[in-house]
Formats: C-alpha cells, sequence, structure tokens
C-alpha cells in the first residue's frame, strides 16, 4: 500500500509515523503545484492559439496604420523643429524656480520632451498626486 493510500484512511493515518506524514504532506504539496502548472501551461497555449488564429487580420491592418503613422510624425517632426521656444522654456524655468523656492539664474532647462498624452489613468492620476505634494 503506497503513502498516499495510507493517508486517506484516518485508522491509518493516526498509526504514521510523523515522518511519514511529513513526506506524504510534501508529495500531496508537489502534485498540487504540478497540476497547476500544468493547467497554467494549457491556458498559455490556449490563449497563444486563440491570439494567432483571431488575430491574422488585424496583424497586417496594424502594420499599414504603423507605417502611415510613422510617416506623418516624420512629417510633424519637421514642422515642430521650426517652432520658437523661448516663451515655453522660460515658463517652466519660473515654475521650476518657483516650487524649489531658487532663482531662475541656477535652473538651466536643456532639453524639453513632450509626454504623450496616451498615457494610463493610473500614470497621470500618479503625476496629479506628485504635483500636488
Amino acid at each position: 500500500m503506497s503513502l498516499m493510500e495510507r493517508m486517506r484512511d484516518a485508522a491509518e493515518l493516526e498509526a504514521m509515523t510523523l515522518g511519514e506524514k511529513v513526506f506524504g504532506s510534501i508529495q500531496v504539496s508537489l502534485l498540487g503545484i504540478v497540476v497547476v502548472f500544468v493547467v497554467l501551461f494549457i491556458l498559455f497555449v490556449a490563449i497563444n492559439l486563440m491570439e494567432k488564429t483571431l488575430n491574422k487580420d488585424e496583424k497586417k491592418q496594424a502594420s499599414v496604420a504603423k507605417v502611415e503613422t510613422t510617416v506623418e510624425a516624420q512629417q510633424e517632426e519637421v514642422e515642430e523643429e521650426t517652432v520658437d521656444d523661448t516663451e515655453l522654456v522660460a515658463a517652466i524655468t519660473a515654475a521650476l524656480a518657483a516650487s524649489l523656492h531658487t532663482s531662475t539664474h541656477n535652473i538651466v532647462v536643456r532639453n524639453i520632451v513632450r509626454v504623450p498624452d496616451a498615457a494610463p489613468a493610473w500614470n497621470k492620476l500618479g503625476r496629479m498626486q506628485q504635483i500636488n505634494r
């Protein structure tokens, strides 16, 4: 009779030594872990198969749209380079100086990068909380 079969019966369980109980418990735990990972692997394979079968057309359309957006973005970058940002630099420098309680002579703005508005809601909330501190 195996250890797992002995653990089913309450009378046999009481007669077992502590070492046998611990070893049986480890076996049950490992069996549970193996079952969980096998099911997770099956879910992983099923999701990947569904993704490949359902998104064939969307990938082709997305690649065409991506090429179009990159061409448009390159055209916009050329237009943005001609804009004079001296007022923007002055406003940002003044805001930094006010928040840091220092003079504008101590701050040098070297680069201004616009953060895209496509940030998730939690990202925007985090920025707002940092500003309001």
